[in-house]
């Protein structure tokens, strides 16, 4: 996955184009998101998981095929990208679902925490071995190549899915504080680890009673403003990154994998420091100062002429992005009365997933008639922007 929209850029793909394969599936939650709901309520959760993951994962093995054809091969990504995320949507559902029933209350953190530091480290060790298989192969096979691990380890995870069942007793474990949320694939995507399970686990249950307007009111609707505009602010600048890399800083796809597996590196001392910064600051200065790190990301793209910069601005955007990640669902869950979460935390979610598609698609309009290095400039200021907003809330 971190090498699509790579692969899209070096087969010419423009910024609108790689702006619809990142803002895809944002959309199709938008639009699916609630009927996943109705459709899950009435089948076996572990059983509805597993059979969502196998259509959704069945995708990744056409991407092997795609750099067979001769033409047209960007649009049929985007098709494919948009077409798996309507299974991808149920899953996202069904996991936080499955995820409620197998693990107890008193282990969620305990869990999620082990988790997503494996991920990391798995995703580090991928992106540096996939980076070398695409050096050392010829274009388009090494694609191919990469994209059949990748279809491979999405169909284990499809077989790990079906051997999961609740417990039939209680189980000890390290009580942790990560509230009840569960962030299907946190890591994989940055958007992953902005979004609180709490809503989309109640979707299997009531998906009628969560959008209600009234909840906007007040306090929380500026809040739901501010989150939009961030994201709106964080996502212009993505589809441009792939596009930069390799027809302005010449990147090789080694070099591409290096400095993912920097980003995702930096993030890991980023979470470990979490728990002590947030009793020092607050959740809602720690995000802004989150999203502080991550507008160098941009600037320093735009400044830089080689992997140097390239790769300073990736350890400072992964360290940005593991204090974004862990405070601001966090600074948005204490704006939240108890009895009413499922409800806020579906806006939440549509903030997120709005701003997320607002910004991918302006970013790439926005940077046409400016040129590529003054946009991410201008990016970078627009994020410096979203965190004065989000520390000024009140």
């Amino acid at each position: 996955m971190a090498f699509l929209a790579v692969y899209a850029a070096r087969l010419d793909a423009t910024g609108l184009q790689i702006g619809l394969i990142s803002a895809g599936p944002a959309a199709v939650s938008l639009l699916f998101t609630l009927p996943a709901g109705w459709w899950l309520q009435r089948r076996p959760i572990g059983r509805a998981v597993f059979w969502t993951s196998v259509y959704h994962r069945a995708f990744y093995f056409l991407w092997i095929l795609v750099p067979l054809l001769a033409t047209h091969q960007v649009p049929v990504l985007i098709w494919l990208v948009l077409a798996m995320s309507i299974p991808g949507a149920a899953l996202a559902v069904g996991f936080s679902a499955l995820f409620a029933e197998t693990v107890p209350p008193e282990c969620r953190g305990h869990v999620v925490g082990v988790r997503n530091g494996l991920f990391a480290v798995a995703f580090i060790a991928v992106s540096l071995l996939s980076g070398r298989i695409l050096d050392t192969v010829r274009f388009p096979t090494s694609y191919q190549i990469v994209f059949t691990i990748g279809a491979v380890g999405a169909a284990m995870s499809s077989v790990h899915l079906w051997k999961i069942r609740p417990p039939s007793g209680v189980r000890p474990c390290v009580p942790r504080g990560s509230g009840d949320l569960a962030w299907p694939g946190m890591m994989r995507l940055l958007v992953d680890g902005l979004r609180a399970g709490g809503a989309q686990r109640f979707l299997v249950r009531k998906p009628a009673a969560l959008i209600r307007a009234e909840v906007l009111c007040g306090a929380y609707g500026k809040l739901m403003a501010a989150v939009f505009a961030l994201h709106v602010a964080l996502f212009l600048a993505v589809p441009l990154f792939p596009i930069h890399w390799v027809r302005n800083l010449g990147l090789s796809d080694g070099q591409i994998g290096l400095g993912t597996a920097v980003f995702y590196a930096s993030v890991l001392p980023g979470s470990a420091l979490l728990a002590r910064l947030v009793s020092r600051m607050g959740n809602q200065t720690l995000s802004a100062l989150g999203v502080v790190f991550m507008s160098a990301y941009p600037a320093l793209m735009g400044a830089s002429a080689g992997l140097g910069l390239f790769l300073v601005a990736s350890a400072l955007g992964g360290f940005g992005w593991s204090l974004v990640g862990g405070a601001l669902t966090n600074y948005v869950l204490e704006k939240i009365p108890e009895d009413d979460r499922p409800a806020h935390l579906a806006w939440y979610n549509l903030a997120v997933n709005a701003g997320l598609l607002a910004g991918s698609l302006l970013g790439p309009v926005l940077a046409t008639p400016i040129g590529m290095v003054p946009a991410l400039m201008v990016f970078s200021v627009c994020r410096l922007a979203g965190a004065l907003f989000i520390w000024r809330l009140r």
